[in-house]
């Protein structure tokens, strides 16, 4: 018997050394824990960085076991436990999991190796978080054997390396979007499936609790979700449950036609008794917000699928620049495809002369009755040739997609199922012409247009702070540099750039915290936007690297008019401050209280236990 690989318990048995007795600086790793702010944020990301390597390492390994034990078996083994299972019990056995939890591991490490390469390269370079890796592998699962797959690869590998920061929110809309433009018939055959599927269903659960659900569509859901939410805030701020409590009692509420309350058990409170059903009355008026573009409510186009098409479409994925080769207009679209059709045509007609000239050129030394017989047995030849020939096979169709707030993306075939419904209102963002949407309501320059409303929270689609998932029409709008209400000309103003989505949280925190965020023109690509947040310490973050520019482009080239003039002041009048001396005083104070507070807090140091006695003032 082998003791190869026994040792004590939690042990790191590779290269015989455990973790703990390795050399840091070996490993690049600091010495020391005694560091600055900066540089433990400096290490955490690196480490970041770090685990996606030893993730890939890991992957790897699971996809060589994969090679060695499964693929010789796997064409002819009907065992009922064949040698995929077997496999993934050696790894549950080796790591001590759950034999779940080791074909998990092994399902997405054959994926990344088979599926998603040029993913697998991502990770390993620490581009993309071992925390995305199940919803990519998950999400593409649907492109595996399919002609595309390399180039859906390439896609969601080159939005990746893109400069910015990612969340799971976001991440899942890059995939459904590379998967849902490239297969439209089978996404609407499965859509379909899906419906037939749809259930309702209920579970115990343990301390005499249960589980109600029930699958839908997405747009229904997001209604429900709506109702209940809108019927669960009808409480006051005394309210002893949570949110999702408040919620799960609303939704018994509606269904059993029972008044739901505030338990506060304040005799003042105006929410003691709310009539369910008249809050779900109103479900009418509930807005779903779905953003799509003309080509994508016009239906699919044809897109040449050529060998040199192919190549052309991976030159743009390495250039990032795929995802803006569909969802633009529907004319450019059918402009691009006419293009290339002629120049196809074109490259084989000249092929074909050129061969033809050559072939006469080289027979000028044959006699002419031989020639003109060779030539009449290669007519012949190649009229049969083309009899024989297979028909050209139908143009791969291109399908545009949606974005549904709160769930996002959706094929486009689910979009056009909605444009047709008759409570929807479709509502074109533009006249389709360059002339500039107002970007202020008219009597408050420092209030958005609806216009500029509906541009900003389609275009961010979710709260800009990095890592954020709260969808933008949940959130606030918030001016990246303050509103001067006293002076709007300095700075702060209300447009497109000034603008960006915050969940209330990242909003409050930007505005009394010490963190600033910047957002700015990209001058590489005109009418996109940079984004930075620079914690208090100075490290600089860039923003979303994948917004409603990527899903939908045409939005870059909508346009906005400048913010209203404002009155200068009049001529001769004494200036006045914006503020009282005593109250820019107190308020510089607060700043450097908030700035040292934060400090110490970030240090370990508690602040001192406030006194009970008041102040001698």
């Amino acid at each position: 018997m082998s003791d190869r690989g026994v040792g004590a318990a939690g042990a790191a048995q590779v290269g015989g050394v455990p973790w703990p007795a390795r050399d840091p600086v070996a490993l690049g790793l600091p010495v020391s824990f005694d560091l600055p702010v900066v540089g433990h944020l400096d290490a955490l990301a690196d480490l970041a960085a770090g685990a996606g390597y030893l993730e890939w390492r890991r992957y790897r390994h699971a996809a060589a076991l994969h090679t060695e034990l499964v693929m010789p078996e796997e064409d002819r083994d009907e065992r009922a436990v064949d040698a995929y299972a077997q496999c993934a019990a050696r790894i549950a056995t080796a790591l001590s999991v759950s034999q779940y939890v080791a074909e998990r591991l092994l399902d997405n490490a054959v994926a990344l190796r088979d599926r998603l390469p040029r993913v697998f390269e991502c990770l390993r370079d620490g581009v993309v978080s071992p925390t995305f890796i199940r919803t990519i592998v998950s999400r593409t699962e649907l492109i595996h054997g399919r002609p595309y797959q390399g180039l859906v690869d390439a896609d969601i590998a080159a939005a990746l390396r893109k400069p910015g920061s990612w969340s799971t929110a976001r991440v899942r809309d890059l995939c459904d979007q590379m998967v849902y433009r490239r297969d439209p018939d089978a996404v609407r055959e499965r859509r379909e499936e899906a419906l037939k599927g749809r259930c309702f269903f209920t579970e115990a659960g343990l301390d005499g609790m249960g589980t109600v659900g029930a699958t839908m569509s997405a747009e229904r859901a997001a209604i429900v979700a709506r109702v209940v939410e809108r019927l669960a805030s009808q409480v006051c701020r005394h309210d002893s449950r949570s949110k999702g409590a408040r919620a799960s009692d609303a939704l018994f509420a509606l269904v059993k036609h029972a008044p739901f309350g505030c338990d506060c058990g304040r005799t003042e409170c105006a929410f003691q008794v709310v009539d369910a059903d008249e809050v779900a009355a109103t479900a009418a008026r509930i807005v779903i917000h779905v953003v799509t573009d003309t080509t994508t409510l016009t239906g699919p186009v044809p897109a040449n699928t050529t060998p040199a098409k192919n190549a052309a479409e991976n030159a743009q994925s390495e250039a990032h620049a795929q995802a803006r080769d569909v969802d633009t207009a529907a004319a450019a679209a059918e402009q691009v495809v006419a293009d290339e059709v002629v120049v196809d045509e074109v490259v084989v007609e000249k092929t074909t002369t050129e061969e033809t000239t050559g072939d006469a050129v080289a027979a000028g030394t044959v006699p002419t009755e031989e020639r003109a017989a060779e030539e009449a047995a290669a007519v012949e030849a190649a009229a049969v040739e083309a009899a024989a020939a297979e028909p050209e096979p139908e143009p791969e169709l291109v399908d545009g997609v949606g974005f549904v707030a709160g769930l996002g993306i959706i094929s486009g075939a689910h979009v056009r199922y909605l444009a047709h419904d008759p409570d929807t209102l479709v509502r074109p963002l533009g006249d389709g012409t360059d002339t500039p949407l107002p970007a202020t309501q008219p009597a408050d320059p420092y209030r958005p247009s609806a216009a500029l409303d509906t541009y900003i929270r389609a275009r961010d689609r979710y709260c800009t702070w990095p890592g954020c998932n709260t969808p933008a029409w949940d959130g606030d709008l918030d001016h990246i540099t303050e509103y001067d209400h006293a002076h709007p000309e300095r700075g702060g103003q209300t447009s497109a750039t000034g603008l960006g989505a915050k969940c209330r949280f990242h909003h409050l925190l930007k505005t009394f915290g010490d963190f600033v965020d910047d957002q700015y023109d990209d001058p590489g690509h005109p009418g996109r936007i940079v984004r930075t947040v620079t914690i208090p310490e100075g490290r600089t973050v860039l923003g979303p690297a994948h917004t409603g520019f990527d899903t939908h482009p045409g939005l870059d080239m909508i346009v906005f008019g400048d913010p209203p003039a404002t009155r200068p002041p009049s001529p001769g009048t004494e200036p006045t401050r914006p503020a009282p001396r005593t109250e820019q005083k107190h308020a510089r104070r607060r700043q450097e209280r908030n700035r040292n507070r934060l400090r110490n807090n970030l240090n370990g140091i508690r602040p001192p236990e406030p006194d009970d006695a008041p102040p001698p003032f």
